[in-house]
């Protein structure tokens, strides 16, 4: 296994090494003098899903990691991700969607879709006409291989490496940059098996800290230095949607996990008093984690305007994959399947109930770990805090009122 590793490592340096830097964004970068224009073009590994939050992926990573190694840098970062898409699609659309918005830097992702619907050999066909339009219109180009995905018929791993070669062997002859994703999620693997599907949301689409790896490796493809975004918050305001429509004296309706569905409706209450509130229950007694995932899928019908997942403590599994992939799904289908139609926000077990035996502290850690990594925030007790639950929610909300 330490040999793989040491090859996996040793396949990722070369592939940097013998690609090719954007140096005019580079140097646009550093000296910060004029703002830097960078477009990201993909499928849905690329663009704002479920999968990562539904607020941001790794093209909003991106901006965030460039800013942290360029704090004078006036940096945007555009996405222009769409789920379901290829080569052949991304090359359809891309004056619209790419050249429009007149990028210095165009990062290309594409395959994941493509291994599906295409030969390996059309692929690189589509991917050089885009290449050679971004470059006719005077923007540097950077090509992405994907992540690492979990092995299906539909999918097999093999396949998406023969794309991920042919993506290294395209950036190698036409001299671009390559941020080999592929290479960096396979290295963890080799490291770590359960470290790498903890980067996964579910099959094939990374979770955020999937996406804060592609943004560090896309990152030091630009500009060659290593950054991290391992301490990265997710997003301020995790209720901005509910908290905009009372401020605005709009009904809302959340739909709540015990206990808490007897208290978000007094806590929202006391900032706003005249409220219409619906409360809906999602039972959690006697249910298992693969019954709640299955509850989950019907959210999105449900459109509710907050979604306060509380699972018990006591739900476990034998293995770390299986409670991934149940708390993951459950977190998944209660977000809206394209950008942010509304809030969820989840509790770990530790607010509901304190002290908690070893069995429940070990799940606690795994939630706490899915839920920074599905992008959301959560609700949680300190160490020491004696409140009771409707104050430690009123406190949470007062902690996180925009």
């Amino acid at each position: 296994m330490k040999m793989l590793y040491n090859l996996v490592c040793l396949l990722f340096l070369t592939t940097l090494a013998l690609s090719a830097t954007p140096d005019k964004t580079r140097q646009l970068l550093t000296e910060a003098k004029e703002p830097v224009r960078i477009v990201c073009i993909g499928d849905s590994i690329t663009g704002v899903y479920y999968h990562s939050g539904s607020v941001r992926a790794y093209p909003e990573m991106l901006q965030i990691a460039l800013k942290k190694l360029h704090p004078q840098a006036k940096v945007t970062v555009r996405n222009a991700g769409i789920s379901g898409d290829t080569s052949k699609g991304g090359l359809a659309r891309l004056e619209r969607d790419v050249l429009a918005h007149k990028p210095h830097l165009v990062t290309i992702m594409f395959g994941m879709n493509d291994l599906v619907r295409m030969p390996v050999a059309d692929f690189v066909t589509n991917m050089r006409q885009i290449i050679q339009r971004c470059r006719d219109a005077g923007a540097e180009v950077v090509l992405g291989t994907q992540n690492s995905i979990v092995d299906s018929p539909q999918r097999p791993m093999a396949k998406l490496a023969e794309y991920s070669q042919a993506i290294r062997d395209l950036a190698k002859a036409e001299s671009l940059g390559l941020a080999d994703c592929f290479a960096a999620f396979e290295a963890v693997r080799a490291r770590d098996p359960l470290e790498w599907n903890l980067l996964l949301s579910d099959a094939i689409h990374p979770n955020m800290d999937g996406h804060k790896l592609f943004a560090e490796t896309i990152a030091k493809t630009i500009t060659g230095k290593d950054v991290s975004l391992r301490n990265e918050p997710p997003p301020p305001n995790p209720l901005a949607h509910t908290l905009k429509r009372l401020g605005e004296g709009k009904p809302v309706t959340a739909f709540a996990m015990p206990p808490y569905d007897q208290h978000i409706e007094a806590a929202l209450k006391k900032r706003h008093p005249n409220a219409q509130i619906t409360v809906k229950t999602w039972p959690t007694e006697g249910k298992t984690l693969a019954e709640l995932e299955t509850a989950a899928k019907a959210v999105r019908t449900m459109k509710p305007d907050c979604v306060l997942i509380a699972v018990p403590g006591a739900l476990t599994e034998k293995r770390p994959q299986d409670f991934h992939q149940h708390y993951s799904w459950i977190m998944n289908w209660s977000l809206s399947f394209g950008p942010q139609e509304w809030d969820v926000v989840v509790a770990l077990p530790s607010a509901a109930k304190t002290p908690m035996d070893a069995s429940e502290a070990a799940n606690e850690a795994l939630a706490r770990r899915l839920v920074r990594a599905q992008d959301l925030s959560f609700i949680e007790r300190l160490p020491g805090d004696q409140s009771a639950l409707p104050e430690l929610l009123s406190q949470w909300l007062n902690a996180h009122q925009p």
